[in-house]
């Protein structure tokens, strides 16, 4: 499947499988209810299926954030998640947004490389951030999750 087989699109009533994929990224129901109702849910699909989602939301006038980004793990290493990155990057640019934000934690290695890739930075660590807000713990990778890292993208430098 090539990244012309789907589109992103808004997505305005989460259905069971759009919130299975958002649990992919988050385990945390509550956490994703509160951004999913101040932020905007958009999904690709196939075959009217959906195969990713991500959910943007506002911080600052000037500042758009990724909240959750999720791929189908059947249609994972095929690109989704790069054009899903770029269509975040888009809606900032045509939004006018300046700076575009995604927080991930310090053992997500694969995101981490993903991230950086696109041209994201380092530019906050959020310590013991999966400790305080989600009541179990999370490994990942062989790893007790603890701090957030928060990466920022200038949308001026990124071209599509």
């Amino acid at each position: 499947m090539s990244n012309n087989d789907t589109r992103m699109e808004l997505v305005t009533t989460a259905t069971p499988e759009h919130w299975n994929l958002l649990f992919r990224a988050d385990p945390s129901k509550k956490l994703i209810q509160d951004y999913l109702q101040a932020g905007m849910l958009f999904a690709r699909s196939k075959d009217g299926h959906p195969i990713a989602v991500m959910v943007l939301q506002e911080l600052s006038p000037d500042k758009l954030e990724i909240k959750n980004i999720a791929v189908d793990p059947r249609f994972e290493n095929r690109g989704i998640a790069t054009k899903l990155l770029q269509d975040a990057v888009h809606f900032a640019k045509v939004h006018h947004y300046q700076q575009l934000q995604i927080g991930t934690g310090s053992t997500s290695f694969k995101q981490l490389y993903l991230y950086q890739k696109i041209g994201f930075r380092v530019t906050e660590i959020k310590r013991n951030f999966f400790v305080k807000n989600y009541g179990q713990p999370i490994h990942e990778n062989g790893l007790l999750l603890r701090d957030m890292l928060v990466l920022t993208l200038a949308v001026s430098d990124y071209y599509l």
